[in-house]
């Protein structure tokens, strides 16, 4: 067990294929847990170990991992490097104390590392770059630089220098030591003096550091502007408090598949990223309330420990991985969650490293572990003490973006589909599902294309359900213009009773958004009191039906006003059926026309791509209603009918590279532009042939 001191929680971060899983994997070689570095194209690396991952050869999931290194226990979190599983990075950055942003040489700085880079930004986290892939054609470290502090400003200092680029990397020269590191296909590195040539570029970049140091005390400021010679292990204490505190990014290069420059990148995490202590208190709430609690954050405090991932195995069961912000979670034990109100019984706790589950006595504070089979708890919740509960503050996951209706593909995968899931949503609460009753579809919800694919083939292989997926429907609806009134007349003589009811029906429209309203202005008992309700449920019948496109009905007041009854053959089921023809026979003569739902959308943008933004959205049939800036970005709100943003998730991705990001919601309910009516007529009336 590690003291609080010695563990580091860490993320690895940035976009996808930067080499995040491959570093991943040098660490692990290095620290001596694997025998040989796996590849992500060989599909046998430690944390991309879920078939969906090795097939597509990306991370999916963010995996814990731990390493040992320099007596300090490290746990990386390999973190998914694409748009569609940003929820993966949302729920990592609320249990790690840093992070290491991995930067590829050749591509640079890319949108995702740039919008996980604000998110690290509003939680205040230190951070280090790598950048990676200096072996590779086309790398460059100082392009990297160059727009690292053009993006982020002078914070950004670089730590390290390659010792050649592509195929001629082989080591790099640390600034603050001015040693020479040469690394031999063993990946290890053989201390030297700076290579000749490098000696004035060395000078400069140890001079930078320097600099650096200097900004963060007034004290070395003012020996430094003085031209005073400062101690190296008084640059040395600057910068490691510099780096503490998010002032300065130190920036260090290499090769994870080589394994170039992976030991001093580890060197750097224990010695300069903070420890689980920096915290000092852990802050929540009291059940129920907003009443603030708070706890040291060490051993001795009441146990407070928060749930950050869950994953369902159809063999284990459900996995539940926690950490640990204040006292101690032990194997066999019983603790509470305030989230649900229930007690959870604790078996055999243990530590993470991919698809390995180590069982240890007890997680201690500051540390990461896992549990299984926990009844009630899912990802967000917290774990505490009864006597001392406390609530921690949950992860704000964003919204789904993109909807797809399915359907199970065989008739024996209808009943398994709703608990598969529900059983995938629990798992990621970036993945939504819903009963739409008013299209009749089950609608599942995620962060894009590639999210929904890959929980669709993660149902099929871990609980044998195949379904199939289109675009949603669109809940159209219909309504009339003007007054109209008509007969429905139900008679029919069989041998014996026969059937027979006559109603006359009266229909208004109402104002948008009234619904239905049914008035009964029977008088002289020309239909039954009885067969009343009858009259009103055919109309309802009518309504769900449609007459256009078979679109529910709305928006309208219907009065039943006469009719007639025959004492022996008028029934519940005749004044049903006239009441559904009066309908059908009256709406002809009301001008009925198609509604389409309208949705409220928000869309952030850089201001570089807001021209393209607004010229598609104009050609969606939108109308902006304002712009704004915020933190740098342009937020542009508008009203778009919803059929226009079925897939608007892919384009918003494609017109931005990336780079936009956009909620929506319902607004209101307004009539389809004549030219696209009867094509909707259309397209529904093939439908309901086929």
């Amino acid at each position: 067990m590690f003291a609080m001191e010695k563990i580091r929680n860490v993320a690895l971060l940035g976009h996808g294929d930067s080499g995040k899983t491959s570093l991943a994997e040098a660490m692990l070689f290095n620290a001596g847990v694997t025998k040989r570095m796996g590849r992500v194209d060989e599909g046998n690396t430690a944390s991309d170990f879920e078939p969906d991952e090795q097939k597509r050869g990306i991370s999916v999931s963010a995996t814990p991992l731990f390493l040992e290194w320099k007596d300090c226990k490290i746990n990386l979190l390999d973190t998914p490097g694409f748009a569609d599983f940003i929820g993966e990075v949302t729920s990592s950055l609320r249990v790690i104390d840093s992070g290491v942003f991995v930067i590829s040489a050749v591509a640079g700085v890319e949108v995702q590392t740039e919008l996980i880079w604000k998110m690290a930004d509003d939680f205040g986290y230190p951070r280090i770059v790598f950048i990676n892939k200096m072996d590779r054609e086309n790398a460059s470290f100082q392009r990297c630089l160059d727009q690292l502090q053009q993006v982020y400003g002078s914070r950004v200092v670089p730590f390290q220098l390659p010792i050649g680029e592509e195929h001629d990397f082989r080591g790099v020269v640390d600034l603050v030591s001015a040693k020479a590191f040469i690394y031999g296909d063993d990946g290890k590195a053989q201390e030297s003096e700076v290579p000749e040539g490098m000696s004035a570029q060395v000078q400069e970049g140890r001079d930078k550091v320097i600099e650096g140091a200097a900004e963060t005390s007034d004290e070395i400021m003012e020996k430094y502007l003085e031209g005073e010679d400062l101690a190296e292990d008084e640059v040395l204490s600057a910068l490691l408090n510099g780096i503490s505190q998010g002032i300065i990014v130190p920036v260090l290069c290499g090769s994870s598949t080589h394994n170039i420059a992976v030991d001093l990148l580890a060197n750097a995490i224990v010695s300069t990223l903070p420890s689980p202590a920096r915290l000092e208190e852990v802050r929540g709430t009291k059940k129920g309330s907003d009443e603030g609690v708070s706890f040291k954050a060490d051993g001795d405090s009441p146990l407070a420990a928060l749930v950050f991932n869950t994953i369902s195995d159809p063999y284990v069961g459900k996995l539940t991985y926690f950490r640990v912000f204040s006292g101690t979670l032990a194997s066999d034990s019983t603790v509470y969650n305030p989230n649900r109100d229930k007690d959870e019984r604790i078996g055999q706790v243990f530590i993470i490293r991919g698809k390995n589950q180590i069982p240890v006595r007890e997680i201690p504070a500051g540390d990461i572990g896992g549990v299984a089979k926990l009844t009630d708890t899912t990802t967000g919740d917290t774990l505490c003490s009864k006597d001392n509960p406390i609530v921690l503050p949950s992860i704000k996951f964003p919204d789904p973006i993109m909807s797809l209706a399915v359907s199970p593909k065989t008739k024996g995968d209808e009943d398994k589909l709703s608990v598969a899931l529900t059983r995938l949503s629990d798992e990621d609460p970036t993945f939504n599902v819903r009963r739409d009753t008013e299209v009749k579809q089950t609608i599942i919800s995620g962060m894009g294309e590639a999210h929904l694919d890959i929980m669709m083939e993660r149902m099929a292989r871990k609980f044998g359900v195949n379904v199939e997926t289109e675009l949603p429907l669109v809940p159209y609806k219909e309504t009339i213009r003007n007054t109209s009134r008509a007969e429905g007349k139900h008679k029919k003589q069989t041998g014996g009773h026969g059937q027979f009811g006559i109603a006359w029906v009266e229909l208004e429209p109402l104002e948008r958004g009234s619904g239905f309203e049914f008035v009964d202005k029977i008088v002289g008992g020309v239909i039954p009191r009885q067969f009343i309700p009858s009259v009103e449920k055919g109309i309802r019948k009518a309504m769900e039906d449609g007459f256009l496109a078979g679109y529910p009905i709305v928006d309208f007041r219907a009065t039943v006003y006469d009719g007639k009854y025959h004492p022996v053959d008028s029934s519940d089921i005749s004044f049903q059926i006239a009441g559904t023809l009066a309908v059908k026979n009256a709406v002809e003569g009301a001008d009925p026309y198609l509604l389409e739902p309208i949705m409220n959308v928000e869309i952030l943008v850089p201001e570089t791509y807001m021209g393209d933004v607004i010229g598609d959205l104009n050609a969606k049939r939108g109308r902006i209603l304002g712009m704004e800036s915020e933190g740098g970005l342009q937020v542009v709100r508008a009203q778009v009918p919803m059929a226009e943003m079925l897939r608007y998730s892919i384009d918003l991705r494609s017109i931005t590279g990336g780079r936009g990001t956009f909620s929506m919601e319902f607004s209101h309910y307004e009539e389809v532009p004549s030219h696209i009516a009867p094509k909707i007529v259309e397209a529904s009336r093939e439908e309901k042939k086929e």
